[in-house]
C-alpha cells in the first residue's frame, strides 16, 4: 500500500458518495427518501470495506480497479453510455420520489437490497478468482486464462454479476421508470463483451480454446 494509492482510493470513494447522493436526493427535493438511503448504504458500505481489504491484501488489484481510462475508442463509447444510463436512471428515481410517480413498496426495496448484496458477494468471489481483472480491456504480462469456479460456468462472470447488481439498483430505489432505463445495460455490456473477446482471442494464449469449452458468455443457457 502506498500513500498515493490510499488518497486516490479515498478521494474517488468520497466523490462517488457525493455524486450519487446528489443525483438521487437533489431531484427528489428531500432527504426523506428511505429507499434512497438504503441504496446508498448497500452500495457504499460494502464498497468501502472491500476497498480497505484490497488496500492491504492486494493493492495491485485495487490500483487496477481504480483505473477507468479506456484506451480503445469503441470501449470509451461503452463507458460513456453506461455513465449516461446511471445519471438518467438515478435522476428519474429521484424525480419519481418528488412527484409521486408510481413507486414500489418498501418490501420490494428490501427484497432487491438482499439481491444486490448477494450479487456483491458474487462480485467479490469473481475478484478473488481472477486477480487480473481491471476496469479497462487489456491483457497483462503473464496473464493466464481462468477456467475454474464461476469462470467454468460463464466466460464473463464479472459482467453477469454487474447485470444483477445494476438491474437491482433502480428497484432498490423503488422506481419502475428508472428500471426501464437500466434495461439498456444488457445491450451496452453485450457490445463490450464482443469487443473484449476479439482482443482476448488475439492476445491471450488459450482463450480461443476456453471459448470452446465454456459456451456461454453472460447467462447460462441463454447467451
Amino acid at each position: 500500500m502506498t500513500v498515493k494509492l490510499f488518497f486516490g482510493a479515498i478521494t474517488k470513494f468520497v466523490l462517488g458518495v457525493v455524486l450519487v447522493g446528489a443525483l438521487i436526493f437533489l431531484p427528489a427535493g428531500t432527504l426523506n427518501y428511505l429507499s434512497g438511503w438504503i441504496f446508498m448504504g448497500i452500495l457504499f458500505v460494502p464498497m468501502f470495506v472491500a476497498g480497505i481489504i484490497m488496500m492491504f491484501v492486494n493493492p495491485e488489484l485495487l490500483k487496477k480497479r481504480l483505473n477507468a481510462k479506456e484506451k480503445q475508442k469503441e470501449q470509451n463509447l461503452v463507458v460513456k453510455l453506461s455513465g449516461l444510463m446511471f445519471i438518467v436512471g438515478f435522476v428519474v428515481a429521484g424525480l419519481g420520489k418528488r412527484f409521486g410517480w408510481y413507486m414500489l413498496p418498501m418490501s420490494a426495496t428490501i427484497v432487491f437490497a438482499v439481491v444486490f448484496l448477494v450479487a456483491y458477494i458474487l462480485y467479490a468471489e469473481v475478484l478473488r478468482e481472477n486477480t487480473y481483472l481491471s476496469r479497462t480491456i487489456e491483457v497483462r504480462e503473464n496473464q493466464k486464462v481462468i477456467d475454474t469456479g464461476l469462470y467454468g460456468i460463464v466466460r464473463h462472470p464479472m459482467y453477469s454479476v454487474t447485470l444483477l447488481l445494476f438491474l437491482s439498483m433502480p428497484l432498490v430505489l423503488g422506481s419502475v421508470y428508472a428500471f426501464v432505463i437500466f434495461l439498456a445495460y444488457p445491450f451496452i455490456i453485450a457490445k463490450r463483451i464482443k469487443n473484449e473477446e476479439n482482443l482476448l482471442k488475439k492476445e491471450l494464449a488459450g482463450y480461443t480454446e476456453y471459448t470452446e469449452k465454456v459456451k456461454y458468455r453472460l447467462i447460462p443457457f441463454v447467451w
